[in-house]
Parts: structure tokens; C-alpha cells; sequence
């Protein structure tokens, strides 16, 4: 099976007091199934991962396997600073039914493709499921250029994806996919979904966006596969304002928006980054105001009857 489609990246829901609320984590597995995802991403840069302690993200990928039962099929976020880590996060997502492990290219090995090689090489030998090396610019991520990343995957047979996050995003997913030819099955968009478009029309596998908005992007991606090109223009038009809020404030808005849509209760968030102020929280109401006839509806009781 090749993985392909809308793939959001879940965030990871903690109490006001910073606990984990594992019943708000069932309820965004629940949403993004309900929303039509073609599978879910978890964790990653989305999901505040530096902010988890090796035995709350061990927990959480478990639960994520449980919960889904195979409904759909879900990437585990396995980057880490060193092979031996990325491998226990690889069997840790394994064991729960993982279909691939999406591993960023370290930051710390820069530019240095060789060492990058190495790393990913170690990293495939080893690991049962197929690799999905990410691209994030820095200084989250190394930020290497389109033919660093062919270069690097083209020659290790198990690593099959490349999800690029590099601007300019549309370019060098054509670069990659150029270069790579069939050594791999594909590349996927992420960036938070601010060049969907741009990366659909350049023969993307599709998106791995936050999971606010999952039933937007399923409607855009399948859309366009469908060949209703002009109406997927038309949802990424009508995403944009509330996609540019969500690039300043990240997890803030991507949380408060859950909320406003009957999927989260708690909004606590750990990460760093700028906090929405009321001010903010006016304009994201207005936008979300905006998207009210575009969003689907996923009543509290609907997703409580599938706990």
C-alpha cells in the first residue's frame, strides 16, 4: 500500500494543569477519522514532541494504535538525535501498527550529506517499517537542499518517502521527485498546508497539515485527485486567512479551534511560542465565523458515542 491523501498531524491535548488528557487525545482520534483522513501523523513538530517525557510519547503512540484499530492506517514520528533513539520510537510505533516512521534529518548534522547518509542508513537497516525522511527548514530542521535529500534517499532502499517543508516547497518537491525517479514512492507536502495547491499540481502523495481544519483538506485533496481542480482552489482560497493565523500562533490556534469545534476541551499548551491574546481570539472567531458553511459537523455526542 502506498500511503497517500491527507495525513494530519495530531496535537497533543494536556489538562490545565499540563497532564496529558488522554480523553481529549480519543476524541481528535475519533474527529480526524470521522473527517474522511486518509491516516494521521503522530507525533510530530505539531504534536509539541520535545515537550514529552520518552514514557508520555511511548504511552501516546500505543493509545493512538489502540484507538485506531486499524481504521486508518497512521506514520509514527520517530526523529530523535541518534539512531539508537529513532529505533526505539520505530518499535515502539511498530508494535502499535504503524505503517512507516517519519524521521526528520537532524538539524545538529547539517548540510554534511555524508553524515546525514550514514545516519538515515543506520536508521533503515534497522527499522521493519519504511522510512519517511522530513525535510524542516532550520532551525528546526537541517534544511537541506533537493539534491542533498536525493542524494541521501535515493540510495537506501527502506527509506520510501520524503515529506519537504523547505521554501520553496513546490520546487523542490519537483526537484526531489525528479531526482529520486521510482527509488522512492513519492513525496508528501506539509508546511502546514499553506502550499497544498502549488505541491498537488507538482504530483505530491498529498498533506501532512495540523489537524484543525482535516475536513477541509480531505475536501481539497480529494477534489483535485477527483479533477475538480478549479473547486479545490476554491477551499485553499477559503483556508488561507485562517492557515496564515494558525502559521503566527501554532499550536495556540490549532488547539482553540478544536475547542470552538466540539473536539477538545483543554487548550493548555506546553511549547513555546506567541500566546493569543483577546484580541486574538476575536479575530479567530471572525474567521472561523467565515468557515462556518465550509466546516463539517461533528457534534460532542457523536463523538461520544464512540467511546
Amino acid at each position: 500500500m502506498i500511503l497517500k491523501g491527507t495525513y494530519p498531524v495530531l496535537c497533543t491535548p494536556f489538562k490545565d494543569d499540563g497532564v496529558i488528557s488522554d480523553t481529549d487525545f480519543d476524541r481528535l482520534i475519533d474527529y480526524v477519522v470521522a473527517c474522511g483522513a486518509d491516516g494521521c501523523v503522530y507525533p510530530g513538530v505539531a504534536s509539541e514532541v520535545d515537550t514529552l517525557s520518552a514514557e508520555e510519547r511511548a504511552a501516546m503512540i500505543a493509545r493512538l494504535g489502540e484507538r485506531l484499530a486499524g481504521r486508518i492506517p497512521f506514520v509514527v514520528g520517530a526523529s530523535a538525535a541518534t539512531p539508537e533513539e529513532v529505533l526505539e520510537h520505530i518499535k515502539t510505533g511498530a508494535a502499535a501498527g504503524a505503517s512507516a516512521a517519519m524521521v526528520m534529518a537532524p538539524g545538529a548534522l547539517g548540510q554534511d550529506v555524508a553524515a546525514q547518509s550514514a545516519f538515515f542508513n543506520e536508521i533503515a537497516a534497522a527499522s521493519p517499517i519504511p522510512i519517511m525522511l522530513q525535510n524542516a527548514p532550520v532551525p528546526i530542521g537541517a534544511g537541506l537542499s533537493p539534491e542533498s535529500v536525493s542524494a541521501i534517499v535515493r540510495d537506501i532502499a527502506n527509506v520510501l518517502y520524503v515529506k519537504e517543508e523547505t521554501m520553496p516547497c513546490g520546487q523542490n518537491l519537483s526537484r526531489i521527485s525528479k531526482a529520486c525517479g521510482d527509488t522512492i514512492l513519492g513525496v508528501f507536502g506539509g508546511a502546514g498546508g499553506r502550499y497544498i495547491t502549488d505541491e498537488l499540481a507538482r504530483g505530491s502523495l498529498g498533506t501532512m497539515p495540523a489537524a484543525e481544519f482535516t475536513d477541509l483538506h480531505v475536501k481539497l485533496v480529494n477534489a483535485w485527485l477527483d479533477g475538480q481542480e478549479t473547486e479545490a482552489r476554491r477551499l485553499f482560497m477559503v483556508m488561507m486567512p485562517a492557515l496564515n493565523f494558525q502559521a503566527i500562533f501554532r499550536m495556540q490556534m490549532t488547539k482553540e479551534t478544536l475547542r470552538q469545534r466540539g473536539v477538545l476541551e483543554h487548550t493548555f499548551v506546553r511549547g513555546k511560542g506567541p500566546r493569543m491574546d483577546q484580541g486574538d481570539r476575536n479575530e479567530l472567531a471572525a474567521l472561523l465565523g467565515q468557515l462556518t458553511g465550509e466546516l463539517s459537523k461533528y457534534p460532542l455526542t457523536t463523538l461520544q458515542a464512540a467511546e
